[in-house]
């Protein structure tokens, strides 16, 4: 395998690694370990809340601290390390201690997960940009069957302190190779003032950049709230999956999260990446309305096709948007403007679960309501990007 081709593969790898904790962790085992022992949704709504203020603050000026010194590498394994160790001590405490670690995880994580994102430029280039940021969805989405595998050897026999142990080392493995095999090349320093405010302004003036960040806000509020243990609350409490069922969905919605993470991205660079992902969130807006009309009228049966409709979105969503974010940047503040995406991201995770936490603990309209709130966030978020760069 030449150089160029490990360094692929160590980048696919670390999206594999990270959807061990995205979906591993926080959509599914947390949430269930947090019903277990008595907790509310809100709990989990506040703990994604306050670690998304961190992210929020620390994102960007970590970005534009990767663009200053040409490298990410150094400070995506500190953040990788701090998401393992997190991940490693889950289950092991009463509630709000976990709670609290599960915080510093998601931290770790999301900041990661920026830098990495700011990586896709030293393993593609124009011509293939979207097929790679495509396959490292689908591979990334390979790391949800290793993680349900986990939980189906360990959980039973072993508990949920130790399946998160066992997610943790996953996590550190499939993470291991980005950092063996690709040689980052050293981008050429830049020197300015960084922070949130700052970085705002800076994208304001970048055509289109602003109203795609504004519109990625919108949508991710819905997509980051589902994927963040609410789905797995809504279809265990009000469509009465039980836990082997909400794995056998989970397991086919990952693997049409696959299949879409290959056709949005190759779509993204065919048709372009605007477009394909407009056409996403439609499919996102229609799944989360028929699983939501499929509690109300108890028709648990429909869970199946919405479980599939939204794999497919899930994949195409973050195979055509993180490539629509590289079209807009100018490629010397691509860990900056990285940042600013990720900040949207975790802005949009403190309104998202706040809004459900809203609807369904404070004003009592109950967890499908929730669901046509999201869908409402999903199509403001199609209209604000809009069909062309404004």
């Amino acid at each position: 395998m030449t150089a160029r081709r490990r360094a692929v593969a160590g980048w696919l790898l670390y999206d594999l690694a990270n959807t061990i904790f995205a979906l591993g962790v926080i959509g599914l085992y947390f949430p269930a370990w947090l019903r277990e022992e008595g907790g509310r949704d809100s709990q989990l709504a506040i703990t994604e809340a306050a670690a998304g203020v961190v992210v929020i603050v620390l994102a960007a000026w970590l970005g534009a601290r990767s663009d200053r010194s040409g490298r990410r590498l150094p400070l995506l394994a500190l953040t990788t390390a701090i998401a393992v160790a997190a991940t490693f001590s889950l289950g092991s405490f009463e509630l709000g201690n976990s709670l609290v670690i599960l915080g510093v995880g998601l931290i770790g994580f999301n900041l990661g997960s920026a830098l990495y994102d700011a990586l896709l430029s030293q393993v593609s280039h124009e011509a293939n940009r979207g097929q790679v940021s495509g396959l490292g969805v689908a591979v990334g989405y390979l790391g949800s069957f290793i993680g349900l595998a986990i939980g189906r050897l360990t959980l039973e026999s072993q508990g949920y302190a130790f399946t998160f142990r066992a997610l943790a080392i996953a996590f550190a493995l499939f993470a291991l190779p980005l950092f063996v095999w690709l040689r980052e090349a050293p981008t050429p320093a830049t020197f300015r003032r960084s922070g949130l405010v700052a970085s705002w302004r800076s994208a304001s003036q970048v055509p289109g950049l602003k109203r795609f960040l504004i519109g990625r806000f919108l949508y991710t509020d819905s997509i980051n709230t589902l994927i963040g243990g609410f789905l797995a609350l809504f279809v265990i409490s009000e469509l009465g999956l039980s836990p082997e069922e909400v794995n056998t969905l989970l397991a086919i919605a990952i693997g049409a999260a696959v299949i879409g993470g290959l056709v949005g991205g190759r779509a993204a660079s065919r048709r372009g990446a605007r477009r394909t992902l407009r056409a996403t969130l439609l499919v996102w807006a229609a799944a989360i309305l028929l699983g939501s009309a499929a509690a109300v009228v108890d028709l648990s049966s429909l869970v199946w096709p919405v479980g599939i409709m939204g794999g497919l979105a899930l994949g195409s969503t973050w195979a055509s948007d993180r490539v629509l974010m590289f079209e807009l940047s100018p490629p010397e503040r691509l860990g900056e403007f990285y940042g600013l995406y990720a900040t949207v991201g975790r802005f949009a995770t403190i309104v998202g679960p706040l809004v459900w936490a809203l609807i369904v603990d404070v004003v009592r309209w109950g967890r499908p309501a929730a669901m046509v709130a999201l869908a409402g966030f999903i199509l403001a978020g199609w209209r604000v990007i809009g069909n062309r760069a404004q």
